[in-house]
């Protein structure tokens, strides 16, 4: 029957039972959004130092560097060259699902990196090592050449660049892109992982505003 079929036979059967006898139905809540005027003050600075509090892994989500395509009001649209890679340390990482295999970012609204991986339309998670601490702050500093002296491959799928020495790595292919606040919350469907060489290495760990 599969689950799809035994999904619907459990409706079917509910629906005709009916509710039982002795237990009342709850009334259906009423959804409404959260006024301005509801919303109690936070403070930026306690936010981030309670959720600080809770200790991530860290990855770079890296892509193959493309140019947008340009338009001209005397000819068709150019297309996209080849251009340097992208990438950008990232802690809003998690696994998603597993039927189908997704995994999940956040990046920043102003990202500038952003825009080259939606280009690509794919991507590289890189899960790093606790030895790859300043690997990150390289990744986390905007504008400058992220890749210099960096060793990587390409991914088997994407061909988004695969850093040599990380304790896992997941290729991706953009699945659906979400609006969270002042973040896009960047879903991935997983066209192949693997992790690296040496299986013992610890993950690079950040809590409380730095490494441990």
């Amino acid at each position: 029957m599969g689950h799809a079929g035994a999904a619907a036979a459990a409706v079917r059967y509910l629906r005709s039972a009916g509710t039982p006898a002795g237990v009342e139905a709850l009334p259906r809540p009423e959804l409404r959004c959260v006024g301005e005027d509801e919303r109690a003050p936070l403070d930026p600075t306690e936010f981030r130092r309670v959720l600080g509090t809770f200790a991530t892994g860290v990855t770079v989500i890296t892509a193959t560097g493309t140019e947008p395509d340009l338009s001209t009001p005397t000819g068709p649209a150019t297309s996209a060259a080849p251009a340097a890679p992208a990438g950008f340390a990232c802690q809003s990482f998690s696994s998603l699902s597993l039927d189908p295999p997704l995994i999940a970012f956040m990046v920043g609204r102003t990202s500038t990196t952003w825009p080259h991986i939606a280009r690509a339309g794919a991507f590289c998670v890189n899960v790093l090592g606790a030895d790859q601490g300043e690997l990150c702050r390289g990744f986390a500093v905007s504008g400058a050449d992220k890749f210099r002296d960096v060793v990587y491959d390409a991914a088997p799928i994407s061909g988004a660049p695969r850093l040599a020495g990380t304790v896992a790595w997941i290729d991706c292919t953009i699945h659906a892109v979400h609006t969270g606040g002042d973040h896009l919350i960047v879903v991935g469907r997983v066209d192949a992982l693997g992790t690296g060489h040496e299986t013992d290495v610890a993950p690079l760990l950040f809590h409380r505003g730095r490494f441990v």
